[in-house]
């Protein structure tokens, strides 16, 4: 026995056996039995029932035949197998009947997706199906280049089965040169492009059948809209936003003859005349608060006002914006 002494027990699962246990149990199926001293360094042979008393001498140890002990270790573990499966089936029969009920459920026609990896297999599983027109609105005026890598293999891969494309942008777009790329590799016969003054949120219309719109505000999450009347609607927006919106095209609103105000710092303009702060008016035209600052400034000196009251009242005055009563 001495080359199990220097063998020490150490903490394990329940069903499982240590290195001690495991040497002194083989010599004990060797041997027929082991003193009782010996199981010292592996109180789970005792434990899991694989040694018993000698009924001729209490100081030794028997050992179970493996096979025995196995059907005995498996016992508890086969009952909850066949519980677990008791279960599954009453759940199953307790659920199934319910599905012709769920199915006409107007709430399952909204299906929250949460992460970008599932957003995006459920756009593609879209863009996939299309078959007839695609709709989008793409808030700000700039787009990752990898997203439009992404979007333009979509749209070419849409445009060889005929289906047509027509996007909104926000103004800033026609200065983009990633989105002019993008849009020249798109044939001209299936996608049309406008542009929008101020910004609204994401929104994709697959075949007037399914929609997608953001639920968070960093957009990793999303809802995938299949409900009649919700995509209905959805699409009636957007073809207001589309009627007020300036096709790519067409040169967009000229400013008042006497002034040097830009088109961006028009905008701005209307904006800040409506009492928007400073981060209103960057986030509804797509840009940072940096840059709409800088616009306020360009205009407060090329109206020559010195505050911001000043400025406002000067650009009704101008009649580069009307004012708010109006």
């Amino acid at each position: 026995m001495g080359k199990d002494e220097d063998i020490a027990h150490h903490p394990h699962g329940d069903l499982e056996l240590c290195a001690a246990a495991v040497s002194i149990y083989t010599e004990a199926l060797s041997a027929g039995r082991v003193p009782r001293t010996a199981l010292e360094p592996a109180p789970c042979l005792t434990e899991l029932a694989l040694v018993h008393p000698d009924p001729q001498d209490n100081a030794w140890m028997r050992p179970v035949p493996p096979s025995a002990a196995l059907a005995h270790l498996l016992q508890p573990v086969t009952r909850e197998i066949h519980e677990r499966i008791r279960l599954s089936a009453a759940l199953a029969d307790s659920l199934a009947p319910l599905a012709s009920v769920a199915s006409t459920d107007p709430n399952l026609a909204i299906t929250v997706l949460e992460g970008i990896p599932l957003i995006d297999a459920a756009i593609q599983n879209a863009t996939d199906g299309a078959r007839e027109e695609v709709l989008t609105l793409q808030p700000s005026g700039s787009r990752p280049v990898d997203q439009l890598k992404k979007a333009l293999g979509r749209a070419q891969a849409m445009a060889d089965r005929g289906v047509t494309l027509r996007h909104i942008y926000q103004h800033p777009a026609r200065y983009s040169p990633a989105i002019k790329a993008y849009l020249q590799e798109v044939p001209a016969g299936h996608i049309q492009v406008r542009t929008i003054e101020q910004t609204v949120e994401r929104l994709f219309v697959f075949d007037r059948t399914v929609a997608f719109i953001p639920a968070s505000a960093d957009r990793d999450v999303a809802l995938e809209i299949r409900h009649p009347a919700l995509v209905r609607y959805l699409i009636q927006v957007y073809e207001v936003l589309w009627a007020q919106a300036k096709p790519l095209s067409a040169p967009l609103q000229a400013t008042a003859p006497h002034t040097s105000v830009t088109t961006a710092q028009l905008s701005v303009a209307r904006l800040l005349a409506e009492g928007n702060t400073d981060q209103i008016v960057a986030r509804k035209l797509g840009i940072s608060v940096r840059t709409c600052r800088t616009h306020i400034s360009k205009l407060m000196q090329t109206l020559g006002a010195t505050s911001r009251t000043h400025l406002g009242a000067l650009l009704v005055q101008s009649g580069i914006v009307e004012g708010a009563g109006k």
